[in-house]
């Protein structure tokens, strides 16, 4: 009899092992990672405290000086330009460009019926005692003054102080305005510019063509050039008084222009000749480079 044949008997199942438990993400320390961030920017590691503040103050000084430094250079040799440019009319081009633009827009803005702004007497002062150029000594007085005007057609006409009574007399209390920066209220009293050119027939016929208006004192060593319309403003006068007293000779006695459309550089003292012109003339101050409207 045979021996059974045995049975296989089948390999254990393998016990599945369990997976491992994540790890926390490492938690990177703050001075490595400020290490690190100083050295991707190129930096040293950035400072604390009182340091922090002091490097934030270089720093700024610095910048603030290199700025400055570059403003200082470019202002220098911009001013250097402007100096070399060729001159029109006693100063370089561009700063001629710049009255002629100021023209414009004064002439632009300019009205008949624009008067500048009037004041109470009580604002009134006397203005300061400023620029001498004209005058000399033994001035005529009152009495004597005359005023020679010559026409459009080249006759002259004298006009004596004692005959401007006739017209009407006016008041005007406006600001004298300085181009060095200084301005007055001022009580003016006279006649209007434009009275004493229509009463003593001294327009011309044609003002399209003669449409200019020279003025100096005695010795012509001040004058004065006006545009026409600007003499016939309502505003313009004549003045033989301030704040209500005679004009003193410092002040322009015995008498002067007052424009308050103008700057004081028009105002001519010691008003002793006008001309009746068709061809723009030049004055004192346009000669030393200055605007030759000065309109306000």
């Amino acid at each position: 009899m045979s021996e059974p044949t045995p049975t296989p008997v089948p390999p254990p199942t393998p016990t599945p092992t369990p997976a491992p438990a994540p790890q926390p993400a490492p938690v990177p320390n703050a001075t490595s990672a400020m290490s690190a961030e100083a050295k991707s920017a190129g930096n040293s590691p950035m400072a604390t405290g009182p340091d922090a503040a002091l490097l934030e103050i270089r720093q700024r000084t610095r910048r603030s000086f290199l700025i400055g430094g570059a403003a200082v250079l470019s202002g220098f040799a911009g001013w250097n330009w402007l100096q070399s440019r060729a001159d029109d009319a006693g100063i370089p081009w561009p700063f001629r460009r710049i009255h002629q633009a100021n023209e414009r827009l004064s002439r632009a803005l300019y009205s008949q019926t624009h008067l500048a702004r009037e004041y109470r007497a009580d604002q009134a002062a006397v203005p300061r005692e400023n620029g001498w150029i004209g005058w000399r000594d033994n001035l005529p007085d009152a009495a004597a003054w005359t005023i020679r005007v010559q026409r459009h057609d080249g006759q002259e006409r004298v006009i004596r102080l004692a005959e401007l009574a006739a017209l009407p007399r006016v008041e005007s209390i406006t600001e004298l305005k300085c181009v060095e920066g200084w301005s007055q209220i001022v009580r003016w009293g006279g006649v209007r510019l434009a009275d004493v050119l229509t009463h003593f027939d001294l327009l011309p016929p044609d003002p399209a063509r003669w449409q200019y208006l020279r003025l100096a004192t005695p010795n012509e060593a001040y004058t004065v050039a006006l545009d026409l319309p600007s003499a016939m403003h309502p505003q313009t006068l004549l003045c033989d008084q301030l704040n209500g007293e005679p004009l003193t000779e410092a002040h322009g006695a015995p008498l002067r222009l007052a424009i308050p459309t103008k700057y004081g550089i028009k105002n001519i003292k010691w008003l002793a000749k006008m001309a009746i012109l068709d061809e723009r003339p030049s004055d004192y101050w346009t000669d030393r480079g200055y605007d030759w409207f000065a309109g306000l």
